[in-house]
């Protein structure tokens, strides 16, 4: 059995005799002198085999990623590497067993490999031999563990849910399992254990925990996974301050068991209104400036006729100020840019310049009044370039809330080595969907509204707003949560707020509504993207790098080859059959 790891090796060992395992790195010849360096999972080292020596012949058959069992003795390096842990000192060996060969491989497993994902994927466990990930993993295990023993001693018991489930859409779309035994009928894969942990707190767990395997089908993006994990939490008689304390405290003892860092408690706090205000976003990243300002008072009495009908028809204007850089953006980055708001349903992008004079695509149909106001309210200076964005309240926000993080990476304004934290909260209840045309739940059905608000889930959903609360890490959000609706009348005027029949509560969330009459206490929680939090701690920002056998934007998995197609005997067991 394996008992000692490469990197735990250092000058104290020297003259011990030692028994080592692992994968060939790279082999040297050096004037029949051979250099091995021996990699596992904790780094390498560095073994050396003389001509004289018994293991000689054996040595000079490996190649990269052989698997040898080796024996030799602890020496120091005559000329010593600063750049290993191990660098000081090297294995002078006696013997050696061959215990696998290898393939030529696909591609070089080192730090700057230059592969494309694809192919990384495609063989994703030679890719793990790779330091990066394996530090990865390392980390993630750290996090799952330091997770378990705080909220372990803050007396949370962990509990599974199940996998197999009810669907209950009234979210992202659910991945589906059909049942052999009970034909034409499914399961459906968890979005999350929301009713489940819930039902814990009905039943008296008081204090829940899980890191809980979730599923969601939808569009993938470098942040997002088809099937991910999340750090569930549920406490029974508590309210938002409590459930924020404990989310914060468990975040501080993470950043400080994994990387030495302090957060600073407690968090700051931000209304969902004044983000969405000031950032244009509802995870704001406070790594930088160029808030965004609101400049419509300023042409109230414009002659410019897209400015004039834009407020007429109850719009905004609003801005972002890039200092000192006027010079970074031609008309053609310019336009560029005019693209990239258009994706957010901006009709267009206003520049204006302060150069000698205030310059752009609409300084020559300003008046000199406002063209003075615009430069002393947005505090412009020579060499300063402002935008402009004009429209629908929402639409305004958004795009410019994204073109402020765009110009934040374009310009080196983001400090990649620094963490901002915060809670935004109080969202608002119902978020009104085109596509279905009514409002929806902001989160889920059983998000509690403000005490205050419970007056308006029927009648003014737009001002209706919840006891929902985000935390957010350098604009993500890492994890978020709210109190639930524990009261039954509550409960079914949210459920008529959002449109359901008697008939769907009862098909949807029916027994989920029958525990409610039996004794529900007050209760709350909150669940972080263990993913996510994962890979806002080790750097990346690409989340297939913090999890061991990642999806495709595609979801699918290049190495099994899932998904895949299956025999005819299966779907017909399932009683299935594929449409042509």
């Amino acid at each position: 059995m394996k008992t000692i790891e490469n990197a735990t090796l250092s000058k104290k060992e020297i003259g011990k005799k030692v028994e080592l395992y692992g994968w060939v790195a790279k082999r040297r010849n050096l004037g029949g002198l051979l250099f091995i360096d021996l990699r596992d999972r904790s780094g390498i080292v560095q073994l050396v085999v003389r001509p004289e020596d018994s293991c000689y012949s054996v040595a000079e058959t490996l190649r990269n990623e052989y698997v040898i069992r080796c024996v030799g003795t602890v020496a120091a390096r005559e000329n010593p590497n600063e750049k290993l842990k191990t660098g000081e000192i090297e294995i002078l060996l006696e013997e050696m067993e061959l215990l696998n060969t290898s393939l030529e491989l696909p591609f070089e497993i080192s730090e700057e490999t230059t592969a494309l994902e694809d192919t990384r994927l495609k063989y994703r466990y030679l890719d793990l031999r790779r330091n990066r990930l394996q530090e990865n993993l390392k980390l993630r295990h750290q996090v799952t563990m330091a997770t378990r023993k705080f909220l372990d001693q803050e007396g949370f018991l962990e509990i599974e849910t199940p996998i197999l489930c009810k669907s209950t859409p009234e979210g992202a779309r659910d991945y589906l399992v059909p049942s052999r035994v009970n034909e034409g009928k499914f399961y459906a894969l968890p979005q999350s254990p929301q009713i489940f942990k819930q039902l814990l707190m009905v039943g008296g767990m008081e204090k829940y925990f899980q890191i809980a395997k979730c599923f969601r089908d939808e569009d993938l993006r470098a942040d997002r996974q088809p099937e991910f994990t999340q750090i569930d939490i549920e406490m029974s008689f508590v309210e938002e301050n409590d459930v924020m304390s404990l989310g914060e405290r468990l975040v501080a003892k993470i950043f400080k068991e994994v990387k030495n860092i302090d957060i600073a408690l407690p968090l700051r706090r931000m209304k969902y209104d004044d983000a969405m205000d000031t950032y244009g976003s509802d995870k704001p990243d406070l790594r930088f400036g160029m808030e965004i300002q609101d400049v419509t008072s300023l042409f109230e009495k414009t002659e410019v006729s897209f400015l004039k009908s834009s407020i007429e028809e109850g719009g905004i204007i609003n801005a972002i100020v890039a200092k000192n850089c006027q010079d970074k953006y031609s008309r053609k980055e310019i336009d560029k840019l005019t693209e990239f708001v258009k994706t957010y349903r901006a009709s267009g992008l206003i520049y204006l310049k302060l150069e000698e004079e205030l310059t752009g695509s609409i300084a020559k149909v300003l008046s000199d009044s406002e063209k003075e106001a615009i430069i002393k309210n947005l505090s412009l200076e020579k060499g300063d370039i402002a935008f402009l964005v004009s429209g629908p309240r929402n639409i305004v926000k958004t795009s410019l809330g994204a073109l402020r993080l765009r110009l934040g990476r374009e310009l080196n304004l983001i400090d990649n080595n620094r963490y901002e934290l915060l809670w935004v909260v109080d969202f608002p209840s119902f978020e009104y969907s085109e596509e279905e045309g009514r409002y929806v739940a902001c989160h889920h059905p059983f998000t509690s509204p403000k005490d205050e608000d419970v007056d308006k889930l029927i009648h003014d959903k737009a001002h209706c707003y919840s006891k929902a609360y985000d935390i957010v890490i350098n604009g993500y959000e890492a994890g978020g949560g709210s109190i639930r609706i524990h009261d039954q009348q509550v409960q079914a005027t949210m459920f008529e707020a959002l449109g359901l029949t008697e008939e769907e509560i009862e098909e949807k969330f029916g027994f989920f509504v029958d525990a409610l009459k039996y004794g529900t206490p007050p209760h709350g929680g909150m669940a972080f993207g263990l993913d996510r939090m994962v890979m806002l701690l080790s750097g990346t920002e690409n989340i297939r790098d913090v999890i061991a056998f990642p999806k495709t934007a595609s979801a699918s998995c290049l190495m099994s080859e899932a998904p895949n197609l299956v025999a005819p005997k299966q779907l017909e067991e399932l009683h299935i059959s594929l449409r042509k």
